[in-house]
């Protein structure tokens, strides 16, 4: 039976950020069993049942990060259960949160039931008996994993059991932003270095602490320093959000988030840009980007330049210059260029 890695089609030569593993590459009869102990390595031992066994298909996408994993998996739908004796053959001590992405799932340990549907969100330990039903709806079930320490639940362990199988709201808060960061963190966590690598971890356990506070109603026990860091997490998605409003200026974003100038201001201190220069790199990006796209050639550089809250194409095209050294105008002859150069390759 190949290992994690030659299931990945790829020699473990060191330590990877990210990796991915296919069922496609085994012959269908050892997929689901394959599947089965790679659960059980990976994430924990588990009992598994699935009428699909025969023609089980599964992928699976791995960030390694500095204090977690995050583990996103695409699979056959099937049942999964860990016992008291499996517990007592080998515990990690573990918590994970889940997030459906497709597929309704059910979730039961301790005295709580979790359904939950794409976008819902919910705790489980492996030190407790669980069972989880992936239920079939004649598609694969999605769902993103990640493996939480200790040190990031709020409260005592007493505190954390009335969280198990608990439905947690995905739609206010902190947890707005965080379903949209574990879904998009296999992709940008490719390519990033060890430094990056951990600010993008420790962003993402800010976010699950301040997710769990606020489930359990003891939002101020959380340290200054994740406050802070959520409410960065925030400010930053809003001003993804709203690039395209000219009037977003640095005003406009403190007083959304109902804080001072200053200390917006004062939040950015520890960055390498300011607020203006971080809205002003971001709107540039876009704009680079829909020039180097032949789908929207039928656009205008102005058209474009406005759609990013670029109010003045003369301003525009001075700053684009500035930045990246040609005017917009030379980037979509640039771009077809590395086009049809790749085509003759």
């Amino acid at each position: 039976m190949p290992t994690l890695h030659e299931a990945a089609g790829e020699e473990k030569n060191g330590p990877e950020a990210v990796f991915s593993v296919n069922t496609d590459v085994l012959p269908a009869r050892d997929r689901f069993n394959w599947w089965v102990d790679m659960v059980g390595n990976e994430v924990v031992p588990v009992t598994v049942r699935s009428p699909h066994a025969l023609t089980f298909n599964g992928r699976a996408d791995f960030v390694e990060l500095p204090e977690s994993q995050v583990q996103a998996f695409s699979f056959s739908p099937m049942t999964a259960r860990r016992s008291p004796l499996q517990i007592r053959r080998s515990d990690p001590e573990a918590c994970f949160l889940i997030l459906a992405r497709g597929g309704p799932i059910r979730l039961e340990q301790g005295r709580n039931i979790a359904c939950l549907g794409a976008g819902d969100m919910s705790l489980y330990s492996t030190s407790h008996p669980l069972l989880c039903d992936f239920l079939d709806h004649g598609r694969q079930t999605r769902l993103t994993l990640m493996r939480l320490p200790r040190s990031v639940l709020p409260v005592a362990d007493d505190g954390a059991h009335r969280l198990l199988a608990a439905s947690l709201s995905a739609r206010t808060g902190a947890a707005r932003l965080l379903a949209p960061y574990l879904n998009g963190l296999p992709e940008a966590a490719r390519g990033c270095g060890p430094r990056e690598l951990d600010r993008i971890g420790r962003i993402g356990l800010d976010l699950v602490s301040t997710v769990l506070a606020a489930q359990l109603g003891v939002p101020d026990v959380l340290p200054a320093e994740t406050r802070k860091a959520v409410l960065l997490a925030r400010i930053d998605a809003f001003i993804d959000h709203h690039l395209g409003d000219p009037e977003l200026r640095p005003s406009a974003v403190a007083a959304a988030h109902h804080i001072s100038l200053r200390t917006l201001h004062a939040l950015f201190r520890g960055r390498p840009e300011t607020v203006a220069a971080s809205i002003r790199r971001r709107r540039l990006e876009r704009c680079h980007a829909e020039l180097s796209d032949p789908a929207l050639r039928h656009r205008t550089v102005a058209e474009i330049a406005a759609r990013w809250g670029f109010r003045h194409p003369a301003d525009f095209s001075r700053l684009f210059r500035t930045v990246h050294g040609v005017p917009p105008s030379a980037v979509r002859p640039r771009a077809r260029d590395a086009k049809d150069a790749c085509a003759d390759c």
